[in-house]
């Protein structure tokens, strides 16, 4: 969750104003803050472009004319935020995303006008590669030259134990985003941009160990609105196999099987769950180690999504994909639960729904 205060979270479940802003950024170096009528922010950690925005302003001047207006738009970016007014006279602002401006348009004369952007991972993945691209060293200083090529003053943090990789080449027209997917993959890890415009390399955090960020709870003062639950084997796995084979570093075919040894799990490898393995495979495993690692990083992942809700809420805006959260219903119960994706309003109504990726009961 991106760091805000428990006065934040606290205000939250109250009766609060919305504050929100929208930014645009033109080529010329320009900054116009843009008066909106509505608008969101969608998430999810399913796609390859984990953020994306629409944006509704009311002035139809934003829409490009003649070719400077042309030449200030293409590549343009627009930075949306939202946060709380507390009634003091301060506020507290939470970015939402920076975004590559990809379309405005809406009546000329009369508005209103949706401006519509993804982040800045379509910087790289429309930047496909025209020579063949060599990937080599370390998983955290792959990703960081991939970025820069596209992107020289981002910065890329890492929170993974830093793994090496062997030697990969890719092909012309490949796109170099999938190619960082890939190599994070590698160490067990995801890659994508963060609501500030920085690129994050990170495992999903374990459920069961990680500390809730924040609590959606029934009853009064409770942000909790509604949720329904179920239960799925599907895409559920209880072993990875790693593979990796690289003629590059001339080294012999490696492998690892990894599966979930645990006598006490639902998932247990030959238990009544039957064995469902999971195949990975990647150049850049060139050792039976790297192999091992790769594979009890992505089983961690592959195994831990047996159960999946949804829920609507209050507005958190500054949630991420993939925090753990703790959700209490009316009847007590409780879950922790995973958001897979959400969609965070520009307006102070509408519900706040999330799909999750995985749930487990709460002791």
């Amino acid at each position: 969750m991106y760091p805000v205060s428990d006065r934040f979270l606290a205000r939250l479940s109250e009766s609060h104003q919305v504050a929100t802003e929208v930014v645009l950024f033109l080529t010329d170096g320009s900054t116009v803050p843009l008066e909106h009528t509505g608008g969101s922010v969608q998430v999810d950690r399913t796609q390859a472009i984990r953020r994306t925005c629409s944006v509704t302003v009311a002035d139809p001047s934003v829409i490009p004319r003649s070719p400077a207006d042309q030449l200030a738009t293409y590549g343009a970016r627009l930075r949306v935020s939202r946060g709380v007014f507390y009634g003091d006279g301060s506020s507290e602002m939470v970015p939402l995303g920076l975004f590559r401006l990809d379309s405005a348009g809406g009546d000329v004369n009369d508005g209103p006008v949706t401006l519509t952007g993804k982040d800045l991972a379509a910087v790289i993945q429309d930047d496909k590669f025209t020579d063949p691209w060599p990937s080599s060293g370390t998983v955290v200083s792959a990703i960081t030259a991939l970025v820069q090529r596209s992107l020289p003053a981002t910065d890329v943090i890492s929170s993974i134990v830093d793994v090496p990789i062997g030697r990969r080449t890719f092909d012309v027209e490949a796109d170099p985003w999938a190619a960082c997917k890939e190599i994070a993959a590698a160490a067990g890890a995801e890659v994508y941009f963060t609501p500030d415009g920085t690129v994050t390399i990170t495992t999903l955090p374990d459920i069961l160990t990680t500390a809730p960020v924040w609590e959606i709870a029934a009853g009064e003062g409770g942000a909790y609105i509604r949720a329904s639950r179920g239960m799925s084997s599907d895409q559920v796995f209880n072993g990875v196999l790693a593979r990796g084979e690289n003629a590059s570093d001339n080294v012999p075919p490696v492998r690892s099987l990894v599966t979930d040894n645990d006598t006490s799990s639902p998932t247990y490898w030959g238990g009544p769950f039957g064995r469902r393995p999971k195949f990975y495979s990647s150049p850049t495993l060139t050792t039976t180690s790297a192999c091992t690692a790769a594979a009890t990083l992505l089983l961690a992942q592959s195994k831990a999504p047996n159960a999946s809700g949804d829920i609507s809420s209050l507005p958190n805006p500054a949630l991420e994909a993939g925090d753990v959260l703790r959700v209490t219903h009316p009847d007590g119960s409780r879950e922790l639960q995973q958001p897979a994706s959400f969609t965070v309003p520009l307006s102070s109504d509408g519900d706040f729904p999330i799909t999750t990726i995985s749930a487990k009961e709460d002791a």
